[in-house]
């Protein structure tokens, strides 16, 4: 969801990803697994330095708003209180309605990531080579039809 962080008391700095950055942050369900923005391992993550990083520095007083889909490092520099609010901004039917904070995706893209898992199965009854050639043409069509610009 769309959120805002106000800061009350303290400092943070926060790094923030565009939602574009996705195929750079090694995602592990709706998180990066490269916790350590600052100094991240490059041998383990080589991909993380495509990523554009958007930086900011909280200070008491101070609200940022984070679009939804946008990933978040924050890192206290000292100890603070922050509030976050968020809303929905889509319609209600797309939601989870047991999600209380908002942190499930919206109910088609868990559908979609389910069936995708289940075509990645069926496609393990297939020999390598048949696996990846097809596996591929999945790629392709996924980026014919969902993306409206082309990845790097």
């Amino acid at each position: 969801m769309d959120n805002f962080l106000i800061q009350v008391t303290g400092k943070k700095r926060v790094a923030l990803y565009s939602p574009r950055d996705a195929p750079y942050l090694y995602l592990s369900g709706t998180k990066s697994e490269v916790l350590n923005v600052d100094n991240p391992d490059l041998d383990k993550y080589p991909l993380f330095v495509k990523a554009r990083c958007y930086e900011c520095n909280l200070e008491a007083g101070d609200v940022l708003f984070i679009p939804a889909l946008w990933f978040h490092n924050v890192i206290a520099e000292e100890f603070g209180v922050g509030v976050n609010v968020f809303w929905k901004n889509l319609p209600s039917q797309c939601y989870d309605k047991t999600d209380t904070y908002g942190n499930k995706d919206p109910t088609a893209a868990s559908r979609a990531v389910q069936i995708l898992d289940r075509a990645l199965k069926t496609l393990d009854e297939l020999p390598e080579e048949y696996r990846d050639f097809y596996a591929r043409r999945m790629v392709l069509r996924i980026q014919e039809k969902a993306f409206s610009t082309k990845l790097d």
